[in-house]
């Protein structure tokens, strides 16, 4: 790091700091995930290179401003590389605060075990490593580390976090820099601009205490993060940080090796294959198919789809009213339905149930689904939208409740999550139309592009019945819920419920897999609550998405399904759990 008078701070191998009275020499900083190890204080490279060869297990360290990482790389060339990240300054004596308030979220220090807890459930939807919670105890309150997390001002959540590091506090810094670390918002969050606020948040802290820059370090292909912080004034500087090859930054210095265009559903799988030692042969990334073989065993997979589930099976959840007939004689709730196509009979379904759901007898991803219906004008309209995906179409009673996904593996639960519709929270500034483009944008962005919101009949029928046009200015802080289908393929969010979901509706769930007699199965139900055992049951895909899950072992337990062998014999002898 550059001293401002353009000189060097440096620290002598003896542990006694050269042309900088005060520095703290060979300066490491825990950070709880990993350790901060600070090039410039170390003099002698070898000394670096042997404090990153001693990171923890489940850890990640970083040796950051490495100014001749060539030299430190050559201490330990089979253990060390080069990171392929950007590290980008922002100036804390020239930066203005936003004059824009808000008022849905609040940014405050992580005071609570409670938070630790959220911090971490975030960092593992972000696929980031979880820190000990007796780290955030010890450091609550500090001036050296500090952990920030913004808090819904409704529901008090946790939706987001950032750590930031004071080098001054930490080590004696000259220079007064501080950096920014582990800036995490989780993917649910409905509110915009949490990011930048805590970015924000965090760069008028540290400047409160003294610090003259904020640096952070980001991928240097992460195109969107690196446009928001020059955006916020931030400028590259020319210095570079090395890390450890371990299983946590495998794809830094391995890369994809040949997955490149898998989409997070096989790539989850695929990754978890490899990490066992099981082959893989990516056949056709676009389509999401791969070949795992192990042992002298071989199995094509189509994401969480393989060669284990028969066409019988998947010809039974293909067709909804089919896959209702099987799991009705199993025993399962259903709700009430007719096809469409007579009037008469559409007219008393609708008299009879007051509200229904229109959907296509084939297909997936909550294509051509419509819910909440309440009349024979809307609701054949919404017939007419459905037949685009396929000719027949179902008429079914609108069972009330939360949209709950199980994943059943092996006729076992793997993981349980609510799923709930898109919504946007107004601002008082913009239209509906372009909050649902931004929630849109940031649903994409938080699952790998899988994730949107279309703008189309249903979500402007959805508008329409919260009391708004798409082109309307709502006042600021309403929630307006714009599709009624929770489908995460339609901009909707998903939350774990597996510690809670009542032995009941698991029992259920297993029912319906072994009713089709399918090994792996996505089952949809309509429920009051998942902590309790009322049900009505909506479909089951064969193909569910693992990815949505974690940090549920999803791939795990679906990588033990087709190879149990790949296991470890002292968990094949004591069972999964």
């Amino acid at each position: 790091m550059q001293t401002q008078h353009g000189e060097r701070s440096a620290a002598r191998g003896d542990g006694q700091p050269t042309g900088a009275p005060g520095v703290k020499a060979n300066a490491i900083v825990d950070c709880g995930w990993g350790r901060l190890l600070f090039g410039q204080t170390f003099q002698d490279p070898a000394l670096l290179a042997e404090a990153l060869r001693e990171e923890g297990p489940e850890a990640r360290d970083i040796a950051v401003y490495v100014d001749d990482p060539h030299v430190l790389l050559a201490q330990a060339p089979l253990e060390l590389f080069l990171d392929p990240s950007h590290m980008f300054r922002l100036d804390l004596e020239a930066y203005e605060p936003s004059s824009r308030g808000q008022r849905a979220f609040n940014v405050r220090r992580l005071a609570r075990p409670f938070d630790a807890e959220e911090v971490n459930r975030i960092y593992a939807s972000r696929h980031m490593v979880t820190v000990r919670p007796d780290f955030f105890e010890r450091h609550a309150g500090g001036d050296a580390v500090i952990h920030l997390v913004a808090e819904d001002a409704r529901t008090h959540a946790v939706i987001g976090t950032v750590t930031g590091v004071d080098h001054g506090r930490s080590f004696g810094d000259p220079e007064g820099g501080s950096s920014l670390w582990c800036l995490a918002v989780d993917p649910q969050a409905p509110h915009p601009g949490v990011g930048e606020t805590l970015v924000r948040r965090l760069a008028e802290t540290l400047a409160e205490q003294g610090a003259r820059s904020m640096d952070l370090s980001v991928m240097h292909d992460n195109a969107q993060a690196i446009a928001l912080y020059e955006k916020l004034g931030f400028v590259r500087i020319p210095t570079f940080s090395v890390k450890r090859k371990n299983s946590i930054n495998e794809r830094l210095f391995v890369g994809d090796q040949g997955t490149e265009g898998l989409n997070p559903y096989a790539r989850i799988i695929v990754d978890e294959a490899r990490r066992r030692g099981i082959g893989v042969d990516v056949t056709d990334s676009e389509g999401g198919f791969f070949r795992l073989t192990h042992g002298g065993r071989s199995i094509l997979c189509r994401e969480s789809l393989s060669e284990l589930t028969t066409g019988v099976a998947m010809s039974i959840c293909d067709d909804k009213a089919v896959t209702r007939r099987a799991v009705s004689r199993a025993g399962v709730t259903v709700p009430d339905q007719i096809e469409a196509g007579d009037r008469a009979k559409l007219e008393d379904f609708l008299k009879r149930y007051g509200s229904v759901v229109v959907k296509p007898a084939r297909g997936e991803q909550g294509r051509g689904i419509s819910v909440g219906l309440e009349t024979v004008e809307e609701t054949e309209a919404a017939i007419e939208r459905a037949r685009a995906f396929c000719d027949r179409v179902i008429v079914e009673q609108k069972a009330e409740g939360e949209d709950l996904r199980l994943i059943v593996i092996d006729f076992k639960l793997v993981a349980a999550a609510v799923r709930r519709p898109a919504q946007i929270t107004t601002d008082g500034r913009s239209s509906v139309r372009d909050l649902i483009a931004a929630q849109s944008r940031r649903r994409s962005a938080a699952t790998g592009g899988e994730s949107s919101i279309p703008i189309d009949a249903e979500t402007e029928r959805c508008v329409r019945a919260a009391g708004f046009a798409l082109d309307d200015v709502a006042p600021s802080n309403q929630t307006i819920v714009v599709r009624k289908t929770a489908n995460l393929h339609t901009g909707g969010t998903i939350h774990d419920v597996t510690g809670v979901v009542h032995p009941t509706l698991v029992d259920a769930a297993v029912k319906v897999a072994r009713a089709i007699d399918i090994p792996v199965v996505g089952v949809d139900f309509m429920v009051r609550a998942p902590h309790e055992p009322t049900y009505a049951f909506i479909e089951a895909n064969e193909r569910p998405g693992l990815a949505n899950h974690e940090p549920q072992p999803t791939a795990e337990r679906f990588v033990d399904l087709l190879f149990p062998l790949s296991v470890p014999t002292a968990v094949r002898r004591h069972g999964l759990g």
